[in-house]
């Protein structure tokens, strides 16, 4: 049973190859945007970053659910913008086994991704503030997003 953290900006491919992921392994995907609460969203969809108060709940919530998933014994491939250390601590605390998987892209790739994005609450011109706070992993599985879909998820599975 494994448990990863596929990360990044938002328009990076995230749920996307969270999601190809735990379907070739026949596991489970979440998508961290679905435990956001209502105020997170309506803060994003208005243009305003999101602070390190209003995520800290929300990551006790994930944390909470890999447990859960961590104790199901099923492979789970969660998609979470893990923007900070911090945050990936939080995600681990009391999984020392959880691996994070680091979609790594220029601002100039995943901007022109959000520009023709039409079904995410999360605007572009976030994206700034995105980058500002991301602190790239050291530890992390980090494979380049700028190739097409399909080699992005085999490139993983390959290395998973």
């Amino acid at each position: 049973m494994s448990l990863f953290v596929v990360m990044g900006v938002s328009g990076c491919g995230k749920s996307s190859v969270a999601s190809r992921l735990a379907a070739a392994k026949d596991g489970d995907f979440l998508d961290a945007d679905d435990f956001h609460p209502r105020a997170n969203k309506a803060k994003m969809a208005a243009g305003i970053p999101l602070q390190d108060e209003d995520r800290a709940g929300w990551l006790d919530t994930l944390n909470e659910e890999l447990m859960s998933r961590a104790a199901n014994g099923r492979d789970t491939f969660l998609a979470c913008s893990a923007l900070r250390q911090l945050y990936r601590d939080r995600l681990s605390a009391g999984l020392p086994n959880l691996g994070f998987i680091y979609l790594k892209g220029s601002p100039e790739a995943i901007r022109s991704r959000l520009e023709t994005r039409t079904d995410h609450f999360m605007p572009a011109t976030l994206l700034e503030s995105q980058f500002s706070t991301l602190e790239e992993p050291t530890d992390a599985l980090t494979v380049s997003i700028e190739q097409p879909l399909d080699l992005v998820v085999q490139e993983i599975l390959s290395r998973i």
